[in-house]
């Protein structure tokens, strides 16, 4: 829950709280009293009324799931803040028993519910409004570690496809090489036929020349 929003709520409590008391009291008194005690009152309305609206201004600005337990808090004392305004009209108008009798009844029904079953749902809405508030964290971390959890296996990928971009360099130079090899070799073994038949001829013109030179001596000599 909002810090801002928390310091607005105790401060209207306290200020309901002492209103209450107040428009008991002024039921009890007459004359410039009662005008006194009704001025005090009328007074902590205005700023019970600006807390109200601080509050509701402070729950707007917060996220949706947190801002709806607020703004359904906010109708709780918007109300009492009625009831309140009423119980002084009450005060003012009537008489003096009149006033009290209706301001006991008020607060017995609508102008300010039972002390106790009121900060039951009070208690209740706040415990809420916490679940909510930690149910929102722990997401919040989810969400964070699954980010980064992301990053680093974006991180894998990459260096893995740096991998396969070196290997496919190396094999294109392996391919290449094996290539220059295979040239290399097929001239080789072209100059090597070619030579076999240069050998080849000189073998046979050097025979033919013995046998020519051996039948002239045998020539010769019969």
């Amino acid at each position: 829950m909002s810090q801002v929003y928390e310091g607005y709520e105790r401060q209207y409590c306290d200020i309901s709280s002492s209103l209450s008391r107040k428009c008991t009291s002024a039921a009890l008194l007459q004359g410039e009293q009662k005008k006194q005690k009704v001025s005090e009152i009328k007074s902590g309305l205005d700023d019970a009324e600006a807390l109200i609206r601080k509050m509701d201004l402070e729950a707007r600005s917060l996220p949706p799931s947190v801002k709806a337990m607020l703004l359904a808090k906010l109708r709780e004392y918007k109300n009492d803040l009625n009831n309140l305004k009423n119980g002084v009209k009450q005060i003012t108008s009537a008489n003096a028993t009149q006033a009290r009798d209706e301001l006991f009844d008020l607060r017995l029904t609508d102008a300010n519910m039972d002390s106790t079953d009121q900060r039951g749902r009070l208690l209740m809405s706040t415990e809420k409004l916490n679940h909510s508030t930690s149910r929102i964290k722990e997401s919040r971390r989810t969400m964070l570690e699954t980010e980064e959890l992301g990053v680093s296996i974006l991180h894998d990928l990459h260096q893995q496809r740096q991998s396969l971009l070196h290997a496919n360099n190396t094999l294109h130079g392996v391919d290449d090489n094996i290539s220059r090899t295979k040239k290399l070799l097929t001239s080789m073994s072209r100059r090597m036929s070619k030579n076999k038949w240069i050998i080849g001829s000189i073998i046979a013109v050097l025979v033919l020349a013995i046998i020519l030179i051996l039948y002239y001596k045998l020539t010769r000599h019969h």
